[in-house]
């Protein structure tokens, strides 16, 4: 997949797809979009059950450590019942757990009814790709464009939608993305027929003995890095910016553009001319920097450079996902398992331990804590360059026969 162009003249368009790949992908940007719904609506929340940010943030931690755990729990759960019915179960679990989210009366429960959501989406999301692939036409370059798009959108529309909703009540954005989810139910039990299951069955321990190979667990460890400033951008600066949830929406959703724009579009022409290693290492040092003038800049700087941050927050995602998926001689789904297991763990911690820092220090440490995370991220890539340059050329012949790919949880 690396190096690959997705827009060459060559490609199959995205959009000549069965029901069942639309229906699916439709579903997925749903999904997408329940990781930054809560991002303008965070001060509200906050405010309606008086909570503090530390708590409210919480909603994060609960959300991407039930997902980090799921990880091991996914594979076993597809390759013994299927994609369809795993991405049913996934999506039944968000449309319950979205619904009681909405009806919470402390932080407590809110953030007990967002674990058992972030479970669902872990079940959902780690499968939709493999699902896309299956059904898709025009082969894999072509599903992994309009996955890659879905997640884009999802993105971008999630604080677009939280802020609409959420203008009114803070309760209202989850009843909205239970609805939705809803629909994506129903259509993909309407149009996507059962995929082959894998001809071997994924044991829980898979995802965790992938990591013993050193290719596989640099990457990992990278990315841990990496999203501890990612989402200490995603969970702490709205309590910075402290705007209403429209015009805090408007900035994520210009974010979330800018983040699906080099995921999709920039990132594979820049790996195409400099490789892999070297994009995500310039992009590491660039969040960093963009990272620490957010912290000490104005409000002004602080809307920009949140809105900067997307640009290097979607190649890196990109990237990684490659790295992750073709430095390792283990299956991709197995791979993407236990590379997604190790980097969900940071996305769990930034959001409780940035607000945390903030009260232990003042308001510019929390970002200068997570651009050193970004740079220790890239230090890691550097110092293992050459041996991730190696064992991806030497592994790509492999991959490029295999016939499934796995998503990846963002």
């Amino acid at each position: 997949m690396q190096g690959e162009d997705p827009f060459d003249s060559g490609s199959v368009s995205i959009l000549r797809q069965p029901k069942a790949v639309w229906a699916t992908a439709g579903a997925s940007v749903v999904a997408f979009m329940g990781i930054g719904l809560v991002d303008p609506i965070l001060p509200s929340i906050a405010k309606g059950l008086e909570a503090t940010p530390s708590q409210v943030s919480l909603l994060f931690t609960s959300y991407f450590l039930i997902t980090a755990f799921a990880m091991l729990v996914t594979g076993f759960v597809s390759s013994r019942i299927g994609g369809r019915k795993t991405l049913l179960a996934g999506l039944a679990l968000v449309v319950v757990f979205a619904a009681l989210s909405g009806t919470s009366s402390s932080v407590a429960e809110l953030v007990g009814f967002r674990a058992g959501w972030g479970l669902g989406n872990a079940l959902f999301v780690s499968t939709a790709l493999a699902v896309i692939v299956g059904a898709a036409a025009g082969g894999s370059s072509a599903a992994i464009l309009l996955y890659e798009s879905a997640l884009g959108l999802g993105m971008a529309c999630g604080p677009l939608l939280g802020a609409l909703l959420g203008d009114a009540s803070w309760r209202y954005p989850f009843f909205g993305t239970a609805a939705l989810m809803a629909i994506g139910f129903v259509c993909i039990t309407a149009f996507l027929k059962e995929q082959p299951r894998p001809a071997e069955k994924t044991s829980l321990l898979d995802p965790v003995k992938a990591l013993g190979h050193r290719g596989l667990a640099s990457v990992a460890t990278s990315a841990f890095f990496y999203n501890y400033a990612f989402f200490t951008i995603l969970a702490f600066t709205p309590f910075v910016l402290n705007m209403s949830p429209y015009k805090s929406g408007a900035v994520f959703f210009a974010w979330g553009l800018l983040l699906a724009v080099f995921s999709v579009v920039v990132a594979p022409r820049l790996q195409k001319r400099f490789g892999s290693v070297n994009v995500v290492g310039a992009s590491l040092v660039l969040l960093a920097a963009d990272l620490v003038i957010l912290g000490y800049g104005s409000h002004t700087t602080a809307i920009v450079c949140t809105i900067a941050s997307g640009a290097f927050i979607g190649m890196n995602n990109t990237v990684y996902t490659e790295l992750a998926l073709g430095v390792s001689d283990a299956p991709r789904p197995v791979a993407s398992a236990g590379y997604n297991f190790v980097r969900w763990f940071a996305a769990a911690a930034a959001p409780y331990l940035a607000p945390k820092i903030e009260e232990w220090s003042n308001i510019h440490t929390p970002f200068v804590v997570a651009a050193a995370s970004a740079l220790v991220g890239a230090v890691v890539i550097s110092v293992r360059r050459s041996a991730l340059i190696h064992e991806a050329a030497e592994l790509e012949p492999k991959h490029a026969t295999e016939d499934g790919v796995t998503a990846f949880a963002d």
